[in-house]
């Protein structure tokens, strides 16, 4: 049986792990190291809970076939995050408590009037977060084009400060890479996240019948100091209508 690594000595930092074999030692990027320490404030200040469910994508993906050749002829890609940055806006409007930062002391709720949703984005530097303005303004199509262009700037390390300041609600879409289902951290002061995954086929019941449906897992991590599990569970099923009724994004 492998004996377990003995604990570091007091005032010890780090341990020599060329005792067992041979190692690299690579330093983290300046974006890594402000990420960790971001990331580990958010974890260790906010209680995290998760609230997982499930969309039927049909709908959805038909509309989206149609709605291609516009946007291929605007010069832009249409996946799936144009709708779900929508849906998102709508279901933030009508939840508003969700589209909220907590002052520094805890004890008031700043609703925010605005709708800012930043999307994460891997680049050769680490993930970075732009931040797409006045979301429940624009279309699909606009949505699509605005996100094919930050994330264009990421990729090439040209985001300005205000390409990624003012977010009110995250969305982290793994998209292919997603597997079931992942629990991201939330970006305080924001006081939710919306995590996507890797959409599938599954069997579900429908009319009576079993039948396949593409189906797209989503969790919603949220600060439980400013939301709780019923108003989480309500902004969830918001977000879900809005997806699987796609025609309302569009109006």
């Amino acid at each position: 049986m492998t004996s377990p690594r003995p604990p570091w000595p007091p005032g010890v930092e780090s341990y020599d792990y060329a005792l067992f074999g041979e190692v690299e030692k690579r330093p983290l990027s300046p974006i890594r190291k402000v990420i960790g320490r971001r990331l580990s404030a958010s974890w260790t200040h906010v209680p995290h809970v998760a609230h997982f469910d499930e969309v039927d994508l049909a709908a959805l993906e038909a509309l989206r076939a149609r709605l291609k050749p516009e946007a291929e002829a605007r010069g832009s890609k249409l996946t799936l995050l144009p709708f779900i940055l929508k849906a998102a806006a709508l279901a933030l409007k009508e939840h508003p408590e969700v589209n909220s930062s907590l002052d520094d002391a805890a004890e008031n709720l700043i609703l925010k009037k605005y709708v800012h949703i930043g999307f994460a984005t891997d680049t050769p530097i680490g993930l970075v977060v732009p931040v797409v303005k006045d979301v429940d303004q624009r279309s699909v199509l606009e949505l699509a084009g605005a996100i094919a262009a930050l994330a264009e700037k990421a990729r090439a390390g040209r985001l300005a400060l205000t390409d990624v300041e003012g977010g009110s609600f995250t969305v982290s879409n793994l998209g292919p890479l997603g597997g079931t289902g992942f629990t991201p951290t939330i970006s305080a002061p924001e006081v939710a996240i919306l995590g996507v995954a890797r959409a599938g086929p599954k069997v579900v019941e429908l009319d009576g019948r079993f039948v396949s449906r593409s189906m797209l897992p989503i969790v919603l991590v949220y600060d439980h100091r400013a939301i709780d599990g019923a108003l989480a569970g309500r902004f969830v099923q918001s977000l879900r209508g809005h997806l699987t009724e796609p025609e309302r994004l569009c109006s």
